[in-house]
This record gives structure tokens, C-alpha cells and sequence, in this order.
């Protein structure tokens, strides 16, 4: 079995791939969670439901949000009367947020509701929240501290930011779930999504980092020189204080990476690392590095 760390869209277009080269119940994926929102009263877990959606092959892969031929008929409605919903949610999706939200309001975990509702989309794979508690990525800009969705989506990344946090009322601590997962996994593999939004909560959650000391792990990196292949990554990095590229990459993950892999077309070198073609245009060149990544693993396993 593999376990993958997987947040935003970089890592599930690796996942893309990896379904197709490997038994797919041998697919364990722990995703980040600082990232949900509640929004009109339901419960938005947008990178747990981009996985899910992917393995249950309804994702929208062409916005690599949402599920495919959705409406949003309830959106527009709510919109025209007044309800403050920056996220375009469709309808379908919606009846997901509402049955995480009242699962949650019912003192079910995060970690259970996500099995549950994984079953019923019939996903085979593993997929598991990073932690049953509430945590919050928050970036600081000149009015203050506000939600990262607030930042990506309603203000489209325009907006100057200088600080990155997470809020929560207790200190995360990885599932005991996640931890079993990792620790009868033969490697993990940190995809290549965003490092401060999307892998470092999952890192910073505790026993994560000590399960993984034990582990081959290979990561792969979201950039190709100092340009994110998507998403808000270098603002990102800057405003953490890491330098966006692979280099800050690396130093982001502390240790952890036993196997690096550079985009070919990297032209910052980083040492000892391995470089294969990381940008996945098609789902053939989500297949193709996947192949790459089973093979390294299989080195260092």
C-alpha cells in the first residue's frame, strides 16, 4: 500500500494516474482539511471532496472542483436573495455539504463521515481527513487575518499577503486512523501540491512527522523554477517565509524526503534529486509520472 498526502489539485491529478497503475484498494490518500468552510449553514471540505469525487469518478476535471455536469440552480437562488456565497457551489455538491454538516452537528468524526460517504459514492480507495478537529489556514493581508478561501476565492489571490497561520481551539493530532494507514504503507508520497496550504497542516497535525520518519517517502514539486504549476503557491511560500521553487520545497518538508522529483524543465537544481515530466496536462501524463513514481518507490521500499 501507498499513502498519499494530498491537498488542492496538484496531488489529485497524480491520483489520476496512480488509479490506473495500481490496485486501487492498495490507494490510501490523507488529505488536508484547513481548508473547509462552513457556508449557508453546511460544511465545505473541498479538498477531501475533490478525492472522493475523483475516485468516484464524478469530479469536474476540468476545474478539478465539483462534480461534472452539475447545476446551481440553488446558488443563483440563494445569490439573488441575498445570501453571501462566494463559492460557486453546485447543486449536487451541495447535498454533500449538507450531509457532512448535519453528520457533524450529530457528533459523528470527520474521519467516520468521510467513510460513510465515501461508501456510498462506491470508492474504493482509502481516503482519510488529516484530523477529526477544526483547524483553519488564515493568511494576514492589510485588514487583517482572513480564511484562505477568503483570499483564493472571493478576492482571486489580488490581494498582497505577508503572514500565513493556522487557527484552532486545540492543537491538531492525526487520527489514529491515519497513522495505522501510514504505518502499514510500504512508502508515502507527498504530492505535488501546494507545500504551505495543503502539505504542511497535514505535516504540522502531531505524530505525523515521527510516522513518516519511519517511511520511505518521496515528494514531488509543484514548481517549475520559481512559477507554481498552479494555484497560489509562491505568494504563498514568500509570505511563509520559504524562497517559491523546489529549493524551498525541500527545505519546507525539513528532512522528510528521502526521493525529490524536479519537473524536467526545473531549471533550479536541487541535490540528489530525480526529474521526470510533473506537469500533467491529460490524464496520459498523470499516468506516465505515476508509472515513474511506482518505480521509484519500488527502489527505496
Amino acid at each position: 500500500m501507498i499513502t498519499f498526502l494530498s491537498g488542492g489539485t496538484g496531488t489529485p491529478k497524480l491520483l489520476r494516474g496512480m488509479q490506473k497503475v495500481m490496485d486501487r484498494h492498495e490507494i490510501a490518500v490523507i488529505v488536508n482539511t484547513a481548508e473547509d468552510i462552513w457556508i449557508s449553514g453546511n460544511h465545505i471540505s473541498p479538498d477531501i471532496d475533490t478525492v472522493m469525487y475523483l475516485f468516484a469518478g464524478v469530479l469536474n476535471t476540468e476545474t478539478w472542483w465539483g462534480m461534472r455536469n452539475d447545476t446551481f440552480t440553488t446558488h443563483e437562488e440563494a445569490t439573488m436573495l441575498g445570501i453571501d456565497e462566494f463559492l460557486t457551489i453546485g447543486d449536487r455538491d451541495r447535498a454533500v455539504h449538507i450531509a457532512r454538516g448535519e453528520m457533524l452537528r450529530n457528533g459523528m468524526r470527520l474521519t467516520n463521515i468521510t467513510k460513510v460517504l465515501c461508501e456510498r459514492y462506491g470508492v474504493r480507495e482509502t481516503v482519510l481527513p488529516m484530523t477529526d478537529t477544526e483547524v483553519t489556514t488564515q493568511v494576514k493581508t492589510d485588514l487583517g487575518f482572513i480564511h484562505f478561501q477568503e483570499y483564493w476565492i472571493r478576492a482571486k489571490g489580488q490581494i498582497a499577503i505577508f503572514e500565513v497561520i493556522r487557527s484552532f481551539r486545540e492543537p491538531p493530532v492525526a487520527t489514529a486512523e491515519a497513522l495505522a494507514t501510514i504505518a502499514a504503507s510500504d512508502a508515502v508520497v507527498i504530492g505535488p501540491s501546494n507545500p504551505i496550504t495543503s502539505i504542511l497542516p497535514i505535516l504540522s497535525c502531531a505524530g505525523i512527522r515521527e510516522a513518516l520518519q519511519n517511511k520511505p517517502v518521496v515528494a514531488v514539486s509543484p514548481f517549475i523554477g520559481d512559477a507554481p504549476i498552479s494555484g497560489p503557491a509562491g505568494a504563498l511560500m514568500k509570505a511563509a517565509g520559504y524562497a517559491p521553487g523546489s529549493i524551498g520545497t525541500v527545505n519546507c518538508y525539513n528532512g522528510l524526503v528521502d526521493i525529490f522529483v524536479q519537473d524536467i524543465r526545473d531549471p533550479v537544481e536541487v541535490s540528489q534529486s530525480t526529474r521526470f515530466d510533473t506537469l500533467m496536462i491529460d490524464e496520459e501524463k498523470s499516468i506516465a509520472l505515476a508509472q515513474e513514481v511506482l518505480r521509484l518507490v519500488d527502489t527505496i521500499r
